[in-house]
């Protein structure tokens, strides 16, 4: 009977229990000024008083189920202390101890759960000889061991999360009482690298669709060369063969001047200017009334396709930190090596259905579109563009004519807009010039790339002349080359940002943009594959199958050198990535220009299998680069820098 009477008296203490009147705190803003912080270390910063202070509401929970009240609240302080001048702050309504609203509640149910189970016991102890009671006490045994289990994996994950970021270049803010115009804050809207993952990824597609639809135009004419000889009675091979890599020499001179323009007025305005310059001279193409004529249309459809392959790296770096690159990166490079091997599988069938001038038309069509939706959907990514518009617009608002960019160095004077069009103009040059890292990546890149477009114009010789297939049936070859870009492109994506990741944690958390080049390392090893292979088997007109699935290997492994270097050069360079991309681009495009002119005569001279095998030794010969770029690249970077402002 006592002990009934104690059971009692505890379930009207509990059900007394009242919560004191609460009061209101908010957090005050703080001052603005000219600062640089890291991104990622502030948002991890949040992130950490996210976990402490819902791991303070879990403890608070557990102690009111527990009878006890005693609570210490001391994150609303810390958030105080690190909240952003502009980040609205949700007023929190707690108690004398310190216990917000919602952590009342969740004690409140705790309370009722206890409560109940209380009663339960209460009710079948003498019936069940308490039996119950132990049975319920377990289970709550068993629900906070459960639930700390929960918490520990949420940190775990939460930890997982930080490791796998890295730090990011700091972010310039704004001082006005200085003069100096930034970024409003570290979470500013406005900064690409905060745009919403949609609006990025979005940017990212318009921008892989317009460079799927220019590299395409390249190749599209390559299968239709004897029926366009024939319209212009043209018997010299030399001649018919420059009209299809002639488009890449605008592809040379083109980012030559656009990077330049896009680095003075910006990305969007030169990128969608370039698209209808592209799109008008497809026009041209298709009219052409004669050989000549057609050679020059051509090179200036280049030029204006070239934009998209100079600005798209440019772009991808102002958008994503450096750890998500890679795969930004992967969707972009789709278009310039699934462009060149999609292009003659089209351009065989309609070359001998409705004429080779069509193949021009085909490009126009989806080129408009994707010239109209750029200029429509898409929006201005350049750092130093959008703040120096932002000082422009703060000078008139504000009438202040001593407002400049946080990014200019004020121990230099502003140059004229002449001056600055000039140097925007030779900075690629002198970039080749002056960095003999960016040189060397520069001419392998060439190489490899070059070598793709000698390839195709073998394989019209290999497989018409050798194995007498038609032209439509021999526009099937390309097919192997690009599922190897495919694969080549799953393996990258998968691979890149985690090694840039591990071997940053390896450096003590520096990161260096060679680290990019270990991964071109494995993938330049499966580079002379093919050139035996493929050759070889030719030569000796073995099955067809052979000599088909001899060109994956190389697919799968130009996209593996490209990429990686591609990756480097924009981490490398900075806001002057476009000029470098344009410098990159410029020895790719050159190469690739003229090095299938020399193929006809040189696979006459030594034949299919001598000649890729020389190639293929090349190849071999030209393995080590990257691993060199990798371990001296940076000493070279640091003890030769760059002065191109």
């Amino acid at each position: 009977m006592a002990a009934h009477d104690e059971e009692k008296a505890a379930l009207e203490h509990a059900s007394s229990t009242a919560a004191p009147p609460a009061t209101s705190t908010i957090a005050e803003p703080q001052a603005h000024g000219l600062s640089t912080a890291s991104t990622s270390s502030t948002h991890a910063e949040k992130e950490n008083d996210i976990d402490a202070k819902d791991e303070s509401k879990g403890d608070a929970a557990t102690a009111t189920s527990h009878g006890t009240g005693d609570t210490e609240d001391t994150d609303d302080d810390d958030d105080q202390g690190d909240a952003d001048p502009y980040e609205v702050v949700e007023i929190e309504q707690v108690d004398d101890n310190g216990i917000s609203a919602a952590e009342r509640g969740v004690a409140g149910i705790v309370d009722e759960d206890e409560r109940a189970r209380d009663h339960n016991e209460i009710t079948h102890h003498h019936a069940n000889g308490g039996g119950n009671r132990i049975s319920a006490t377990l289970s709550r045994i068993a629900s906070n061991a459960s639930s700390a289990v929960r918490r520990r994996q949420s940190s775990d994950h939460q930890a997982k999360n930080n490791r796998a970021r890295l730090a990011n270049p700091s972010i310039p803010l704004s001082d006005l009482n200085r003069g100096v115009v930034g970024w409003d804050s570290f979470d500013d809207p406005a900064y690409p690298l905060n745009f919403n993952p949609r609006r990025k990824w979005l940017i990212i597609v318009f921008l892989a669709s317009m460079t799927l639809m220019t590299p395409l135009a390249s190749s599209i004419l390559a299968p239709g060369i004897n029926f366009m000889d024939a319209d212009f009675n043209n018997d010299n091979v030399t001649i018919g063969s420059l009209a299809v890599s002639i488009y890449l020499l605008g592809y040379a001179v083109g980012p030559l001047m656009l990077a330049g323009l896009s680095e003075l007025y910006g990305r969007h305005i030169v990128l969608s200017a370039s698209n209808v310059f592209f799109c008008a001279w497809q026009i041209g193409c298709a009219l052409a009334p004669s050989l000549d004529s057609l050679i020059i249309f051509r090179v200036l459809a280049g030029i204006g396709g070239s934009a998209c392959m100079s600005l798209g790296g440019a772009c991808i770096g102002d958008l994503f930190p450096v750890e998500e690159r890679g795969l930004a990166l992967s969707i972009w490079t789709l278009g310039p090596l699934i462009g060149p091997s999609v292009g003659p599988i089209a351009g065989a069938w309609l070359a001998q259905t409705i004429g080779w001038r069509w193949d021009f038309w085909i490009v126009l069509i989806p080129g408009v579109i994707n010239t109209v939706v750029i200029a429509v959907f898409s929006s201005e990514t350049s750092h130093h563009v959008l703040i120096r518009r932002k000082v422009k617009r703060l000078s008139k608002e504000l009438g202040r004519s001593d407002l400049r960019s946080c990014y200019d160095n004020p121990d230099k004077p502003r140059p004229s807009t002449q001056q600055a069009l000039f140097q925007g103009l030779i900075r690629p040059i002198k970039m080749l010039a002056l960095s003999p890292v960016l040189l060397v990546i520069s001419l392998y890149t060439a190489f490899a790339y070059g070598v793709l477009y000698l390839l195709f114009n073998t394989i019209p010789m290999v497989f018409q002349e050798g194995y007498h297939w038609s032209i439509g049936i021999t526009g099937l070859v390309y097919i192997p080359l690009g599922l190897g870009y495919c694969a080549g492109l799953v393996v990258f994506a998968r691979m890149s940002d985690g090694t840039v990741i591990r071997l940053t944690k390896k450096n003590g958390g520096v990161y260096e943009p060679e680290m990019r080049l270990v991964d071109c390392i494995y993938f330049a090893c499966c580079l002379p594959i093919t050139f035996f292979w493929y050759g070889w088997s030719a030569d000796k007109q073995v099955h067809w199958i052979v000599p088909v699935l001899g060109l994956f290997p190389y697919g799968f492994a130009v996209i593996g050198v490209w990429q990686p270097s591609q990756a480097f050069v924009i981490d490398a360079y900075g806001h002057y990535a476009a000029s470098a991309t344009a410098a990159f681009t410029v020895f790719r495009s050159v190469v690739a220009a003229f090095l299938p002119l020399a193929g006809p005569t040189m696979y006459a001279t030594l034949g299919v299998g001598w000649g890729n095998s020389v190639l293929g030794f090349i190849c071999i010969g030209l393995i080590p680069i990257p691993l060199l770029i990798y371990r001296f690249g940076g000493k070279l970077r640091k003890k030769y820098p760059l002065n191109i402002a």
